[in-house]
């Protein structure tokens, strides 16, 4: 054999075993979709420049656990259906020195999730850790560098507020463009995302989509705050309450509004709305029913308020006070029939001037890409049309307006003043 064949060879061999053992970093990005978190990319360090764009050279395994409940399943692989170059928090750039894999994520696809929901402890976030390998080169990646969560990372996660024996963590986002006067849009997570971990209620049930552009353009900017409840927002101390009782939060809750008003003067004093799902729903109709004068406009979702605890005195006191509420009749947690349609009928009965009620047959698929109509999501999960900007239409079937002109549930929000 030749030297130089044999130097070829040897060369050959030391490449083979330089790329086996290079080992990149990875960042990860998580986004909230309908149905919760998920993470829908890995942006990779490029270790050498014969690292590939083709989706078919990398395997994805990832493994999931967590010290505070089961986690199932815990380990899995990820279908890759896209690559692109990119910067390294997964911006597409022609001449980015990273490559970014688009992961497949659905409902039925729970390995991608990076937060697990335990009865009775909540949502947690897991240990999630990533294994990638290209075939071809043979490169791996197994160490996460960054991790971005978009929108969520707008958000101030720093906030805490005590008032008595109540202590709350709380998430707040700022308008873009500051106004001189900014409405306030409040949201009060479910049963599910209590703790001490604001970025649980801003993605278990996509509330960061509050800060979204779209949504934001409505209001021509407007905070958000989202207070963290650290059990659930129905307790009453002493078990739980769906409006026969007080709870233990309300009280805490307001004060919690009005420090957040005084630090930030900008804010419409006149443009302050409330709204939450389920527990959250609870508590959104609980803080109108103390505080009628506070609040806008309130939007609600899968109402835990039960009818039978509202009185005909309480609705008379709130008649003046817009509400929109979302439910779903297949809703089997807090079911229409003793929650939101003996309400709405109380305010009906009462001569409310500015009350909605959107209720579906169903929870279907809003972005077609599962199903459609055809696709049906757990039926507590009404807060999917709030989040999106869906709802429409009134319980008659006939389209909301304003001044004569449709509206949606935020363009409806975005017009009420006090």
């Amino acid at each position: 054999m030749k030297n130089s064949t044999k130097w070829s060879l040897w060369a050959a061999f030391l490449l083979c075993i330089s790329l086996t053992r290079a080992q990149g970093e990875y960042n990860l990005i998580v986004e909230g979709f309908d149905w919760g978190a998920a993470v829908n990319k890995v942006v990779l360090s490029k270790t050498n420049q014969q690292t590939t764009l083709d989706a078919e050279h990398y395997s994805v395994i990832v493994s999931r656990g967590s010290a505070e409940a089961a986690v199932n399943p815990s380990t899995g692989s990820r279908e890759v259906i896209a690559t692109y170059a990119s910067d390294h928090n997964g911006t597409f750039n022609e001449e980015g020195e990273f490559i970014t894999l688009v992961l497949a994520v659905a409902p039925s696809i729970r390995i991608a999730s990076p937060i697990v929901y335990t009865p009775g402890k909540g949502n947690n976030w897991v240990d999630y850790k990533v294994s990638i390998t290209n075939s071809n080169t043979l490169e791996t990646w197994n160490t996460e560098k960054e991790r971005f969560i978009p929108l969520v990372d707008e958000f101030d996660l720093s906030g805490s507020f005590s008032h008595g024996a109540v202590t709350m963590s709380y998430a707040s986002f700022a308008p873009r463009v500051q106004r001189d006067k900014n409405p306030l849009i409040i949201w009060l997570h479910g049963g599910g995302e209590g703790g001490t971990d604001p970025t649980i209620p801003l993605l278990a049930n996509r509330a960061a989509n509050y800060a979204s552009a779209d949504i934001q353009d409505y209001f021509e900017g407007a905070h958000v705050l989202v207070p963290q409840s650290p059990t659930r927002w129905m307790d009453s101390g002493n078990g739980s309450t769906r409006g026969q009782v007080d709870d233990i939060y309300y009280e805490a809750l307001k004060e919690l509004f009005d420090d957040y008003v005084s630090k930030h003067p900008d804010i419409d004093t006149d443009r302050i709305y409330v709204g939450g799902c389920s527990n959250g729903g609870y508590m959104s109709l609980k803080l109108i029913l103390e505080y009628p004068k506070y609040f806008a406009a309130g939007y609600i979702s899968a109402l835990a308020y039960y009818g039978e605890f509202l009185s005909e005195k309480q609705a008379k006191s709130i008649r003046n006070v817009p509400i929109w509420f979302v439910h779903s009749k297949d809703d089997p947690v807090t079911q229409a029939d003793k929650t939101v349609i003996p309400v709405h009928q109380k305010l009906m009965d009462a001569k409310a001037k500015n009350v909605h009620l959107s209720l579906y047959d169903n929870v279907t698929d809003i972005s077609n890409l599962l199903g459609g109509e055809n696709f049906h999501y757990p039926g507590h999960w009404s807060w999917i049309y709030s989040h999106a900007n869906k709802s429409q239409r009134d319980v008659d079937g006939a389209v909301v307006k304003v001044k004569g002109v449709p509206v949606t549930l935020m363009q409806w929000m975005a017009t009420m003043k006090k």
